[in-house]
């Protein structure tokens, strides 16, 4: 791997990590027994997942931030030929989703040591579940993966538009520094609280596959199964909307 991919790999593993850390952790804070933030509800959540977004993409600044791979394949989509500095190559796509995977994996685990206790105590398995991975409120995979779909085209259009727009602004949109941040993770909040009852809003392949596996792996007292019947639904979901916002951006943005 050439020092720069590897770089990209190293940004995105550190930005999707700590993403996953805040994500996972703020679910575990409301969904745990004996937790400080037991029971404090939706916007709760919401609020940890979009501050979980300003960190990752402040932290993995060197490639761009992406963090999910719908990101990532929206920008294919759009026809980019660089991407964190670097022409668009195989060796470079993988690094993005593997960095995305890696990070996502370390992140949950980080959040169960932080909340080993009380993953312990507590008694209800789709509590501890729940935590690591996305779940439907009402379980019809077609409308479920729509929703995704929906969420995450919103979120990936709206980050493309967003960079278009400060380039012809005549910004670097890659340098925004904390306000670029800011945007995505406010961006986030608002799918969360509009369009995140249906599903939980995964909005983000690794988000859910990567924790997912780490429910499967670890040694979690009482967890029952990892639930991977619906586990397709937050993956093709999100890759579905993210590529069809990066068609869609070629025409229509800048």
């Amino acid at each position: 791997m050439e020092p720069a991919v590897g770089t990209i790999f190293l940004s995105e593993t550190v930005g999707s990590m700590l993403l996953l850390l805040f994500g996972c952790g703020v679910v575990a804070n409301t969904a745990l027994t004996k937790t400080k933030g037991q029971g404090t509800g939706f916007l709760f959540v919401n609020w940890g997942w979009a501050i979980g977004v300003f960190i990752g993409v402040i932290a993995a600044y060197k490639s761009g931030g992406h963090l999910n791979p719908a990101v990532t394949l929206g920008l294919l989509a759009k026809g980019e030929t660089v991407m964190g500095g670097q022409p668009v190559t195989f060796g470079l796509i993988v690094a993005y989703l593997g960095g995305q995977m890696l990070g996502a994996m370390l992140g949950a685990l980080l959040a169960w040591v932080a909340y080993k206790q009380h993953f312990d105590e507590e008694p209800e398995p789709a509590s501890k579940l729940a935590v690591f991975s996305t779940s439907p409120g009402i379980r019809h995979p077609l409308w479920n993966l729509a929703t995704e779909a929906i969420g995450t085209f919103v979120l990936v259009f709206g980050v493309l538009a967003a960079g278009q727009y400060t380039a012809s602004a005549g910004s670097d949109p890659a340098n925004l520094g904390w306000l670029g941040a800011l945007g995505v993770a406010l961006l986030v909040f608002g799918i969360g609280v509009s369009l995140g009852g249906p599903t939980g809003y995964a909005i983000n392949p690794t988000r859910d596959l990567g924790p997912r596996i780490m429910h499967a792996i670890l040694p979690i007292k009482g967890k029952g199964g990892s639930d991977w019947g619906y586990s397709w639904v937050p993956v093709v979901g999100p890759i579905i909307g993210g590529v069809v916002a990066g068609l869609l951006a070629g025409p229509l943005l800048p």
